[in-house]
């Protein structure tokens, strides 16, 4: 008993374990966590550690020494804002099963939590995916299709000139790209439909998801204005100012 008792502890000891969040975490929507769990010790390795963390468990069979050992295990929180995955802890029933110990951590890294989101329609006036096609215009840019080349005027930047041609005929000039891009989907908080300010949120969210990345989108939640824009990160900013919304 005193063997395996010590067995046991030393098992347990030196562990540490680590939280990697995903890059989206949705309040009420499962979310798939790194779970990495770190061996200090130089020469023994751990065996069976099951972590245990908001109702949700994990095995990890063996851990290395001096290495690292990773999982996945998944997470809910239910609330949108930071959130802190609390206490986490490890046992392990090694070496022979007749007890099984554990040590409890305490983890201060902060997760922000996005609104859920809840499936809703597009504001009066606005329109869908499929009506979007009558109402794109183009644009010049550095991006696209080839449009013309035209003389350098000096504000071009110098991506953009046709060195080959400059080259040829030692005269500058710039290569013009053209674009398709569709009008801005303004969204104000207090004009989305819904039974109270946690809806209207979830809608506001749901419609960011599912437009941010396919035309430019604005923001207005009560006094605070995020001006258009178009893809990840300024779909993360909106969601980021929607999370942490408070209309005190």
């Amino acid at each position: 008993m005193s063997a395996t008792g010590y067995a046991g502890m030393l098992n347990l000891q030196k562990l540490t374990p680590e939280l990697i969040a995903p890059r989206d975490l949705y309040a009420a929507t499962p979310a798939a966590f790194r779970l990495r769990v770190h061996n200090g010790k130089r020469r023994f390795p751990s065996f069976l550690i099951k972590v245990d963390c908001q109702g949700s468990s994990a095995l990890i069979p063996v851990v290395p020494p001096g290495a690292t050992a990773e999982q996945i295990i998944a997470l809910t929180f239910p609330r949108r804002g930071y959130a802190e995955a609390g206490t986490i802890r490890l046992s392990s029933p090694f070496p022979v099963g007749f007890f099984t110990r554990f040590w409890s951590f305490s983890l201060t890294a902060r997760f922000l939590v996005y609104p859920h989101p809840v499936p809703t329609r597009l504001p009066a006036g606005e329109r869908g995916a499929a009506g979007l096609a009558s109402d794109l215009t183009r644009r010049l840019g550095g991006g696209g299709d080839l449009e013309r080349i035209t003389a350098y005027s000096g504000a071009e930047p110098l991506r953009q000139v046709h060195w080959k041609h400059f080259a040829r005929s030692d005269e500058l000039m710039v290569k013009e790209y053209g674009g398709l891009t569709a009008p801005t989907l303004e969204l104000d908080l207090a004009g989305i439909p819904g039974q109270g300010l946690e809806e209207r949120i979830s809608r506001a969210a749901w419609l960011i998801r599912a437009f941010a990345f396919r035309r430019p989108v604005s923001l207005k939640a009560g006094r605070s204005v995020v001006p258009p824009g178009i893809g990840r990160r300024h779909a993360a900013r909106m969601l980021k100012e929607l999370a942490l919304h408070d209309p005190d």
